[in-house]
């Protein structure tokens, strides 16, 4: 099994200009401002439609300011090793995350990702994950999360600073036919220097946190 770096060099790295991010993001946003993610086409529905692009849809709730670099699609590539599997290697993977929101008081959080062999191609996919992000006046950040492989998660947390966010398990469930070795950990989401988002999860295996998901992500739309 390959071991994976988890310098620190690996975490999200949230030093940054101010006026160099505004205009790095401004930059950016040149290629993204008119994307979002589409609606599903139910017109009788009398709700607000999910939305990925702050300048589209309801308004972000007040409640959610401490989060919304967030909101977004975001798509890159990491590197995986899942340490509860004894026979497990690491291997690389791409990613869709998709942080939306339709006007009430939390973030929709849908992940999807896949394989990737050594040159880069798609060989399949390999998990989901979908959940909810809600954030209290105290900016105490609750997480909760449904995995295809067949885990339920609640992730407690908070604000690392304005552009990083830090959550820790607080109840870890696998089903019958999931991945009962599945541990406990904690997550780093954070905006890197070059506005890609950056994240990092580690599981507790005998007692120690080791590497479990790692990627760097671009975002597409929003």
């Amino acid at each position: 099994m390959t071991e994976q770096n988890n310098t620190p060099e690996q975490t999200p790295d949230n030093k940054l200009n101010g006026n160099d991010a505004v205009n790095l993001a401004a930059e950016q946003s040149k290629n993204t401002a008119h994307r979002n993610i589409p609606e599903l086409g139910f017109e009788d529905m009398p709700l607000e439609a999910d939305t990925a692009n702050l300048r589209y849809g309801p308004s972000l709730h007040d409640g959610l300011l401490a989060l919304l670099p967030l909101v977004g699609v975001w798509s890159g590539s990491g590197q995986a090793n899942d340490p509860s599997d004894p026979e497990g290697e690491e291997y690389a993977f791409g990613q869709q995350l998709i942080v939306s929101h339709d006007g009430e008081n939390y973030l929709r959080f849908e992940s999807r990702i896949w394989r990737l062999d050594s040159e880069g191609d798609a060989t399949g996919a390999d998990q989901r994950e979908v959940g909810f992000w809600r954030i209290s006046l105290k900016d105490e950040i609750e997480v909760t999360l449904t995995n295809s492989r067949g885990l339920v998660e609640i992730m407690y947390g908070g604000l690392v600073n304005e552009r990083a966010w830090q959550l820790t398990s607080a109840s870890t469930i696998a089903t019958e036919t999931g991945p009962a070795a599945h541990g406990p950990g904690k997550r780093l989401y954070g905006l890197m220097p070059n506005n890609n988002l950056g994240w990092v999860d580690e599981r507790v295996v005998d007692g120690e946190s080791v590497p479990y998901m790692s990627a760097e992500l671009k975002r597409v739309a929003g």
